[in-house]
């Protein structure tokens, strides 16, 4: 076995490969960006080199600089992870001709499996059934057009390089396929060097079905059972499972044999994932699932195989990378239960999942499973860590695995009410609402269910009486007089004989909260404006809250809520001017301008494109009105950051 790895990533994906590296007694070497020196990964590898600064295209995308790192400390192999080169096949030569093993499939397989047009016509050459569509060399827009109209409406825009959803784009009407195409050429450029597309057959009720593949160097390839991921969000996913509900063994026959002759067609080593999709508008059917693309590499949702078949996959793909056979024959490797992960991102969901970013001042997640389950936590961060706008912003991985599927789904809805996160705006109460939905829970989920589903999914209840209750308590500095140990510590504002009450003001939102709060009878009680004198008498112990920075979070199950706790101090000066502004969501930079100074606008008109956390964003027109100023194309922005101002309007 290898003596040294290098880890040519970040975040929870290299924490992951260190600890399987750790119990197999290989030592591992971290590299990192300026924004990741003191990042958890750093502190848990062996060692750790620099790369470069922040964004990737300076440090993790910069293949000589991991190379030289490997090769200065001794690592005898490179393992990718999944994203930044963990798919680049010139990479792959790069680590070879260094005299490094690549911990991964061959340059020659990944290129084989690149490019999606070409992936696809090999395909039909082995046997495997393909999504009818253009996956043709020529790139002209008159011809992507009139392709999109033989296959007939409607049709998905797909970049040829990459994955993750970035390039995609669903066009329902021949009119918006130059302005989609565009778009898409755009993102897929961005993110991966290439804006070539294919065009394909938009399925109706598609899921996304995959299957787990492994290959070693002496022509062995088995598969690891299917995995679920049709709960998707602007075709990214978001939470897994495995195995697929609904799967028939006659349909797990035929996926599993389709997935086999793919690898083995282009003699595939490592850990790979074959992804179908799959027309479930007349249930799982061995002659209604297509092969969509092939993952050369390990993929985010791993765990849930791992769950159910007890194989630590990063393991075989230090052995298999080491030249061993496969540790396991087909017939040796066992289903049992059923196993959930949820992917738990750093992003506002009610707003259109935008990216998020902060200090995550508290972080606590549950370590007890229930009965007849079990849990596991995959992160790359800590309490106190940022949540950086260079990179993905998951915080974790939430996974589950139980006997069978509602047990299993309890299990992460118990896991996702006991997660709390204060400092960044999460998504925990959606993936909880996704977990609860009626449709999800039947296993009747196709990838189009959160899109019809979003607003509801996506919805905050209105905070009870009992979390504004504690969030009063919490920033007024009193505390339940009953339970002190020294009854004049809790009087802050103490007057003869009794405990004057304390105004205290909150910020929720844009709304501001005013309530009293007093000792009376040695009991606190916090009495709320907005209830017309009504008073809470003790809080429920239940509820749960995290003081940090002019801020309170309280924790009502899966849903946070935070309230800004006013500094009496700030004399701040909130005069505003006098033009209306618009100003950035989150940080990102400015990919595209629509409209420049002195243009006259309507609500709703694009005006610029900004490009955050690896997507496209669309900024438009809060109002009509009259440019004054507009950022700059290709400027990069912080959030909050001003992008466009209006001239005052007329009355104001």
């Amino acid at each position: 076995m290898f003596k040294k790895i290098l880890i040519a990533n970040r975040g929870e994906i290299a924490c992951r490969i260190i600890r399987t590296a750790r119990r197999m007694g290989v030592a591992t070497v971290a590299v990192y960006s300026d924004a990741d020196a003191g990042s958890m990964h750093v502190a848990m590898a062996d060692e750790a080199v620099r790369i470069g600064p922040a964004p990737v295209t300076e440090s993790y995308l910069v293949g000589e600089r991991i190379v030289a790192a490997a090769l200065e400390t001794g690592a005898q192999a490179i393992h990718p992870g999944y994203g930044f080169l963990s798919e680049n096949p010139d990479f792959v030569d790069r680590v070879v001709d260094a005299g490094l093993v690549f911990i991964g499939p061959s340059a020659a397989s990944i290129r084989a499996m690149g490019l999606k047009d070409a992936a696809k016509r090999l395909m039909e050459k082995a046997g495997v059934p393909v999504v009818p569509g253009y996956h043709g060399e020529a790139q002209d827009i008159v011809l992507l057009a009139s392709k999109a109209t033989e296959i007939g409406y409607p049709v998905l825009i797909k970049a040829r390089a990459g994955g993750g959803g970035r390039g995609m784009r669903r066009v329902d009407h021949p009119g918006d396929f130059a302005e989609a195409l565009s778009s898409a050429r755009r993102e897929a450029k961005a993110a991966f060097g290439d804006d070539r597309v294919l065009v394909e057959k938009y399925v109706e009720k598609p899921r996304h079905i995959e299957v787990q593949v492994f290959g070693d160097n002496h022509g062995n390839a088995v598969h690891l059972f299917e995995r679920d991921c049709s709960a998707q969000r602007r075709h990214q996913k978001v939470i897994e499972e495995a195995p697929a509900p609904g799967m028939t063994d006659e349909m797990r026959a035929a996926m599993t044999e389709a997935a086999i002759k793919a690898a083995k067609a282009i003699a595939y080593s490592g850990a790979g994932t074959i992804e179908f999709i799959v027309d479930a508008s007349q249930g799982l059917r061995p002659d209604r699932f297509w092969f969509m693309e092939m993952n050369t590499r390990l993929q985010v949702e791993h765990p849930v195989t791992e769950m159910i078949t007890g194989v630590d996959l990063v393991e075989w793909q230090l052995r298999v990378a080491h030249g061993e056979v496969l540790p396991l024959r087909q017939d040796e490797i066992e289903l049992d239960g059923h196993a959930f992960e949820a992917r738990l991102y750093a992003e506002d969901a009610a707003r259109g999942f935008l990216p998020a970013t902060g200090t995550l001042h508290h972080l606590w997640f549950p370590d007890e499973a229930a009965p007849g389950t079990s849990l596991r936590v995959e992160t790359g961060v800590r309490e106190g860590d940022t949540i950086s706008p260079f990179y993905d912003p998951m915080i974790a991985k939430l996974v589950v695995h139980g006997p069978d599927r509602k047990t299993a789904l309890d299990g992460l809805g118990d896991m996702l009410a006991e997660t709390e996160i204060a400092g960044s705006t999460v998504n925990t109460a959606f993936l909880a609402a996704l977990a609860a939905d009626p449709d999800f829970a039947s296993g009747d989920v196709d990838t189009g269910l959160i899109g019809r589903k979003q607003d509801e999914l996506t919805a905050i209840p209105a905070p009870s009486g009992a979390v504004v209750a504690a969030a009063v308590l919490s920033a007024s500095g009193l505390s339940d007089m009953a339970n002190a140990g020294d009854p004049w510590s809790a009087l802050a504002g103490y007057a003869h004989f009794h405990a004057t009450p304390r105004r205290v003001t909150l910020g929720y939102g844009e709304e501001v909260v005013s309530a009293k709060v007093g000792v009376e009878a040695g009991r606190t009680f916090v009495e709320l404006d907005a209830r017309d004198g009504e008073t809470l008498r003790l809080l429920p112990p239940s509820i749960n809250l995290a003081r940090w920075l002019g801020h309170v979070s309280v924790f009502d199950g899966p849903v946070s809520y935070t309230f800004a706790v006013p500094d009496p101090l700030d004399r701040a000066d909130e005069a505003g001017g006098g033009t209306d502004s618009l100003r950035a969501p989150m940080p990102g930079l400015v990919k595209v301008v629509r409209a420049a100074a002195g243009d006259s606008v309507t609500k709703g008109q694009p005006l610029l494109i900004l490009e955050a956390m690896k997507m496209e964003h669309s900024i438009a027109a809060p109002h009509d009105g009259v440019i004054v100023e507009i950022a700059t194309e290709g400027s990069q922005v912080s959030d909050g950051t001003v992008l466009v101002r209006f001239a005052e309007q007329a009355g104001e």
